[in-house]
């Protein structure tokens, strides 16, 4: 389009074959060809995007690193990718305010190097985070391992910078905790995906830096014995920073094929328990704890420094690109289920005879389900595997997506599932805050 070579402040791409990697991201999903890509600098293009957008009939799809494993950023017909990539601003940590600011482009490993410098944690850390942007993280809210203590990431945003409908930049939110002036329209964005608006910067909370860790690496003899556990700590008062699992299948696989230091891994099954409280590393604390794991544990081991604690981190860190790397074709989904209702689950999934693998986030019931040979599953056969398991996690009190998100990837299952109430509901604030529909078409909703 003629209109979109002419933006004022951004590069434009039309190009088919430079195009082409903005049809996907890291999910299964791949998009239709987007009419262009537009890179931004500035506010002018922004609000001249917009204004196309109205006048030309076309949707806006905000992208970032492209590390998404929903499809959210990926295009639906007639739309413009918004890559968002060299979004200018700056890291700046307030060490007075215990916040940092950052623009959507910000790497979120370099958000964290930042605070880090300065003696302070920004804990949201999903499996991509050294390669996914901050803008990404807002849009889906996203976990990882720490969010079984700290959160998710919309529990540290302050503040956002917001493209909305009228095409200008709005700021909500103060950097502070206390800002009780109604509905916080900053968190109303977190998590939504791009459909309200496209975030472009953040005001986020940091916590000064863990001083200790205590991280274990925890064989288990029995896998149904692990599933107790994360009820058992909490209900003895022990709150993990991480607690993460390995099935036995995805155990076998990475000691079959994995890399050299997950062949020697123990276990029927595999937990890694991490603590960051002060006292930690104590003998009366690592005591206590042990009698608690008591006969759970097989072979209990516990790193005795920094090396060897990332040594442990490392082999969790790889198992996502592992399974993709042998299983190019699979579907992962991220499900969560209440912790007193674990062993339940597994059980009753076994019993539909699914073929699955789970590892992921045991501490806050986010399991990742792998469906490894859904490239070779019929489509109808595959979605009703699907079905069968985002039915089985909503009946149990959980939902169908802890991390990743909707985008395109679960927007069907998310239609069928969730109550009418709710989905009318969001329906009503894509109405009221994007009454042309411009923003990230249908996704979600």
């Amino acid at each position: 389009m003629d209109a979109l070579r002419r933006l004022p402040d951004a590069t434009v791409l039309t190009d088919p074959e430079a195009m082409e990697p903005f049809r996907h991201d890291e999910s299964h999903v791949v998009g239709c060809a987007p009419l262009a890509v537009v890179r931004p600098r500035g506010p002018a293009a922004l609000r001249e995007l917009v204004r196309l957008a109205r006048s030309e009939g076309f949707g806006l799809v905000p992208r970032g690193a492209g590390t998404g494993k929903a499809g959210g950023c990926v295009p639906t017909a007639r739309t413009v990718v918004v890559d968002l990539a060299a979004w200018p601003g700056s890291i700046r940590v307030s060490p007075q305010d215990l916040s940092l600011t950052a623009p959507a482009s910000a790497l979120l490993r370099d958000v964290k190097a930042t605070a880090a410098e300065s003696g302070f944690f920004y804990p949201p850390d999903p499996n991509s985070w050294e390669s996914c942007a901050l803008g990404g993280t807002l849009a889906t809210n996203a976990g990882g391992p720490n969010a079984c203590k700290y959160g998710m990431t919309r529990h540290w945003v302050l503040g956002l910078e917001a493209l909305l409908a009228d095409g200008e930049i709005h700021r909500f939110g103060i950097s502070s905790v206390k800002a009780n002036t109604g509905p916080s329209l900053a968190q109303l964005l977190v998590g939504s995906e791009g459909i309200f608006g496209l975030i472009l910067g953040a005001t986020l909370r940091l916590t000064p830096q863990p001083r200790e860790y205590a991280t274990l690496l925890l064989p288990v003899k029995r896998w149904m014995d692990l599933l107790d556990l994360p009820g058992r700590l909490s209900a003895a008062g022990f709150l993990p920073s991480a607690f993460e699992f390995f099935d036995p299948a995805v155990l076998a696989d990475l000691r079959a094929h994995g890399p050299e230091a997950a062949r020697r891994l123990p276990g029927e099954a595999l937990a890694i328990l991490e603590f960051d409280e002060r006292g930690c590393t104590s003998d009366d604390f690592l005591g206590a704890l042990a009698d608690l794991l008591g006969p759970v544990a097989d072979g209990l081991e516990i790193a005795a420094d920094a090396r060897q604690r990332e040594g442990i981190w490392a082999v969790r860190r790889v198992t996502s690109a592992f399974l993709k790397e042998r299983y190019p074709k699979k579907v992962s989904e991220d499900i969560v289920v209440p912790r007193s209702r674990l062993r339940e689950f597994f059980e009753r999934l076994e019993r539909t005879g699914i073929p699955s693998v789970s590892y992921g986030h045991l501490g806050d019931g986010n399991l990742h389900v792998n469906l490894l040979a859904a490239g070779e599953t019929p489509h109808e056969a595959l979605e009703a595997q699907l079905g069968t398991l985002f039915r089985l996690a909503v009946e149990l009190g959980g939902t169908l997506s802890g991390e990743h998100g909707i985008g395109l990837a679960k927007r069907e299952a998310f239609l069928a599932l969730a109550a009418p109430g709710h989905i009318e509901t969001l329906r009503a604030l894509k109405r009221a805050l994007d009454p042309d529909g411009i923003f990230n078409p249908g996704k979600v909703i």
